[in-house]
């Protein structure tokens, strides 16, 4: 039996929540307001990578 010891989504990279935050913004501006199914699931891994990256005020909030 494999026993994964990591139950947290780890970025691809470590990026700054600012860079993040510019790929969502860029996401939305190529989706033009209306993601598809692969887009969502796309935005949905960028908000966690975000909210990973965030200053601990901004996940305290």
């Amino acid at each position: 039996m494999l026993h994964n010891m990591s139950t947290t989504v780890e970025p691809s990279s470590e990026r700054s929540a600012a860079e993040v935050n510019e790929e969502i913004r860029a996401l939305w501006l190529r989706s033009g307001g209306t993601l598809s199914v692969e887009q969502r699931a796309e935005y949905q891994r960028l908000v966690l990578e975000w909210a990973n990256a965030a200053p601990e005020s901004v996940n305290a909030a």
